[in-house]
């Protein structure tokens, strides 16, 4: 294939450019808005007239941002590897396994997609109030514990697996759990790391479930720490902007760390259907 720059070729990358700058300008603002006086946030330059860093002491100093954070990790972490688990599980058991009613239960996962996570608040609250979990760390990582979107992911993933491979391992004496634990899963890692970080991203980005869930301040996470930041008396608009550039940072980072496993888990996953 020809390197030559076509006209085609230059609208696609100006095209690409202007989609990269209209997603990354927002985020941009905010981290230069973070260094800011509170007086220059609204103001129409776009660069700080003098680069400080009260915003970021303010925020550790008159916030729970550490708090905060340390909740949005445990709860995020733990609905990741969670979701690897249970989802691997279901995934390789709908993949190898024939059992009655496999393809309707399949369906009915599948189709739960498609149902508003809103319209589940109610119930969950009221389960989870009887279990005594209100205002805990389980209350907020079990809702993401079971993906819908996960399972799908990896049945397509463990169904482009070779029978050959399992039936083999079997014969040599391998039980199931262990044919899982050292032939499922590393064969599977892209697919695993995909739906763990689709996990992580969506717990840590979670903002109604903390909210309607978690009682004290103590146990906010990021997003509903950070909403409650402005007071109705005063818009604390630079801790705010500073808070968001570092709740994003985390993402960033296991982002662009497992990319490469992201790219691979989705476009294997979807060749066998």
């Amino acid at each position: 294939m020809s390197d030559r720059l076509t006209p085609r070729r230059v609208l696609v990358i100006l095209a690409l450019f202007g989609v990269l700058a209209i997603i990354v300008m927002p985020w941009v603002w905010a981290l230069l808005s973070s260094f800011k006086p509170r007086s220059e946030i609204m103001s129409t330059g776009f660069l700080p007239s003098e680069w400080l860093l009260d915003n970021y002491s303010g925020l550790f100093r008159d916030t729970l941002f550490v708090r905060w954070m340390f909740n949005s990790a445990v709860v995020s972490l733990s609905a990741a590897f969670l979701a690897m688990g249970l989802c691997g599980l279901a995934g390789y058991g709908f993949a190898k396994f024939d059992f009655p009613a496999k393809e309707t239960l399949f369906l009915l996962v599948v189709a739960s997609v498609s149902i508003p996570p809103f319209t589940t608040v109610i119930p969950l609250f009221g389960w989870m109030a009887k279990l005594g979990l209100l205002n805990t760390y389980p209350v907020l990582v079990l809702p993401f514990a079971a993906s819908a979107f996960g399972l799908f992911m990896m049945r397509q993933y463990v169904s482009t697996l070779p029978d050959e491979l399992f039936e083999a391992a079997r014969i040599d004496g391998c039980g199931e759990a262990r044919l899982f634990w050292s032939v499922v899963l590393p064969l599977a890692r892209p697919a695993l790391a995909t739906v763990g970080i689709l996990v992580f991203i969506s717990s840590w980005n979670s903002f109604v479930w903390p909210l309607i869930f978690m009682r004290s301040n103590e146990m906010f996470t990021l997003p509903v720490g950070i909403a409650g930041m402005n007071s109705e008396q005063m818009a604390e608009y630079g801790l705010v902007m500073a808070a968001a550039v570092l709740s994003s940072v985390p993402m960033l980072l296991v982002f662009f760390a497992m990319q490469k496993q992201i790219i691979a888990g989705l476009t294997k996953g979807a060749v066998k259907g």
